[in-house]
């Protein structure tokens, strides 16, 4: 059963979700009964559009960690078919933070590599909530290599609150890797598809975001620290003040970051968050990562590899000033 989790400014929805239900209950074809459903339903429709069309930086990464949000193994289940898991790295051992495998999505066979955070608390913990080691990175670059040995697309589904930040996984060398990730993604002779579907959280984030193309779901989140590690940097604390403050300062939410060019385009979520319904979220992904597919497969590597590096060395906005002709000349200039 999938566990409850009820978002403070989501309380009028799940209200009148309640009245709904309650009435739907009650109903038994009568016509008065009927009209009555439809009239909340509309008003349920108007009220999520409302609430979920306006919704502040912080508020985006609330529904970016909902507990009920699908995760890589639920898109699996969802709109994958064929899934054979792909185990460890070859050197440590198998973290199970990041998934691997081949996989089929609609006539094409894909390279999968997701994040998994984890549903359950005995999940979360053998997932580490979604925090990779070294491990993890060096089994997704693995993976990558194959795929690309093969010329098989690579889709990487990120969705982390950071890489695991303790001294074994430091030891081990997980910033070296993460950086080696971006390298290597950076010139793999395939395709690659990258969306972050929950939480994107820095180099943890960036570790398997490379790629040819990269989404971003209506509701998710990308940022190089979480507003909590912001704000404690910042103002020495996080609470209810400041987490806001960090998550509006940092800009982070997908509109923000289209109008950065940091990622390519914005997927649509169903009204109310993917948590609310998995399965059409399922089926408005796949729509995506199948059209995007079929515009690479039309590419050659080396056209894939220029595109990729100049989709990199354009990303950001620029203000370009002129200097004032007094400003530009020393002030004791001799003469």
């Amino acid at each position: 059963m999938a566990m409850q989790q009820r978002l403070a400014f989501e309380k009028d929805i799940d209200d009148l979700e309640a009245v709904l239900a309650n009435l739907e209950a009650k109903a038994n074809g009568q016509v008065g009964s009927a009209e009555e459903v439809r009239r909340i339903r509309r008003e349920l429709l108007n009220l999520k559009r409302k609430i979920y069309g306006n919704l502040t930086p912080w508020q985006t990464v609330e529904v970016a960690r909902h507990v009920n949000r699908p995760q890589t193994m639920d898109y699996v289940d969802l709109i994958f078919h064929d899934f054979v898991e792909l185990h460890g790295d070859r050197s440590f051992g198998d973290d199970r933070a990041i998934r691997t495998g081949f996989a089929r999505l609609g006539d094409f066979r894909v390279m999968l590599i997701g994040q998994q955070k984890g549903h359950t608390t005995k999940e979360k913990v053998e997932c580490m909530f979604g925090c990779a080691h070294p491990e993890g990175y060096r089994k997704a670059l693995n993976r990558m290599r194959l795929a690309a040995k093969f010329q098989i697309p690579i889709i990487c589904l990120i969705d982390t609150p950071g890489a695991y930040p303790g001294i074994g996984a430091e030891e081990r060398g997980q910033a070296q890797l993460i950086a080696t990730n971006l390298l290597e993604m950076s010139r793999l002779p395939t395709a690659i598809i990258c969306v972050v579907i929950g939480e994107g959280g820095s180099g943890g984030a960036l570790g398997m975001g490379i790629g040819d193309w990269v989404g971003m779901l209506e509701h998710a989140y990308y940022s190089v620290i979480s507003p909590e590690g912001c704000a404690g940097i910042l103002w020495k604390e996080a609470n209810e003040k400041t987490r806001p403050l960090a998550a509006d300062a940092l800009k982070l939410t997908a509109r923000d970051l289209f109008g950065l060019r940091v990622i390519d385009e914005i997927i649509p979520e169903p009204l109310g968050g993917a948590h609310r319904d998995h399965r059409e979220m399922g089926n408005i992904l796949k729509t995506y990562l199948l059209r995007h597919l079929r515009e690479l497969r039309q590419l050659a590597p080396a056209e894939l590899l220029e595109r990729r590096y100049q989709k990199f060395r354009r990303m950001g906005v620029f203000d370009e000033g002129v200097v004032p002709a007094a400003a530009a000349e020393p002030q004791n200039a001799p003469s």
